[in-house]
């Protein structure tokens, strides 16, 4: 395999040369990026709660779809405030359908349906399994290495997770097959987020404003969660509850449409891997949410494995980012 010309185009930029990243997208972890992690690991700590609160009337697969729509048109809003066009051009709608599959259809539609068999901290917690399929599939497909360091730190904070999920498995109260099923659910779904993650590596699509590619993406996805609800749900189901509709307007705007636009330039900057790190540090962030709200109480075994989350994330974090592999003759 030989190394392109540099007067060959690349894909993704009129011009056919990589795409710059802005200012906000260098560096590890520095200035906004930092306090954008932390704002929407705090968001998204939040959700796991609201998601049980959806539950209920609507079938999961209508509150995905209308959350999404919302969401999605609350990006393309946005984008063009920001003075971004709303085209994607030639390809780019393909690449907002598929980026849609995988994040806000697969991912949402298991995540939801999943809280039907398994606790909101167990669906959590397995969550934060997303670092290795993001890492994984970042160095196979586009080269993109990660350092002793941070699989050290990687490991350190597995361990931490592995005794949250003893943690969580000991309060679930729900037969094993449930467990069981709703497990399988949430890893689909971390599979298809990764997949989600790792496509903001390519190149068509970092030339894409963020917020005009996820408002489609989005669109498309809620379209696509409506057709299927059409088709072995039934009718769209309204819940008439306040609460329902004060959490899908927080799901929308915030833990979706702000959210995810901070996420996405997070990925672009630090690496889908790093990125990831929110939905290691989630749990924690979730339980104590559930401690104020859900008179949660910690064992041992959570605090163990808080402390070890914590420490690998420090490790982890800490390390720099490396350059892709290089390409072999």
């Amino acid at each position: 395999m030989t190394a392109p010309s540099s007067s060959r185009r690349r894909p993704g930029s009129p011009d056919g040369k990589a795409p710059r990243p802005s200012p906000g997208e260098t560096g590890a972890f520095a200035g906004v990026t930092l306090w954008s992690f932390l704002l929407i690991t705090l968001i998204w700590s939040s959700t796991w709660i609201v998601i049980k609160g959806q539950l209920g009337v609507v079938p999961p697969i209508w509150s995905v779809s209308y959350r999404f729509w919302i969401a999605g048109a609350a990006m393309l809003v946005l984008a063009r405030l920001n003075g971004a066009s709303l085209r994607l051009g030639r390809g780019g709608y393909v690449l907002a359908m598929l980026l849609g599959t995988f994040q806000f259809v697969v991912n949402y539609s298991f995540v939801y349906v999943s809280e039907l068999y398994i606790t909101s901290g167990l669906a959590a917690v397995v969550f934060a399994l997303l670092v290795a399929p993001n890492a994984a599939l970042a160095w196979l497909f586009f080269g993109e290495r990660v350092t002793g360091r941070f699989a050290l730190g990687s490991a350190v904070a597995m361990a931490g997770v592995a005794l949250l999920f003893v943690q969580e498995m000991r309060l679930a109260p729900i037969a094993a097959g449930g467990v069981l099923r709703g497990l399988g659910f949430v890893l689909c779904a971390v599979l298809a987020a990764s997949c989600a993650n790792v496509m903001q590596l390519m190149p068509a699509i970092k030339a894409r404003p963020i917020a005009t590619m996820l408002g489609w993406a989005m669109l498309y996805g809620a379209s696509a969660d409506a057709l299927f609800a059409l088709a072995f749900v039934g009718p769209p189901v309204f819940d008439l509850r306040p609460t329902y509709w004060l959490g899908l307007i927080y799901l929308s705007l915030v833990a979706s449409a702000l959210a995810f636009w901070l996420y996405y330039r997070i990925i672009r900057a630090v690496g889908p891997a790093k990125a990831a790190y929110s939905s290691v540090l989630i749990p924690i962030m979730a339980m104590a949410i559930s401690t104020a709200l859900e008179n949660y109480r910690w064992s041992a075994l959570a605090v163990a494995g808080g402390v070890l989350v914590i420490a690998g994330l420090v490790v982890a974090l800490s390390a720099p980012r490396p350059g892709p592999a290089p390409l072999v003759e």
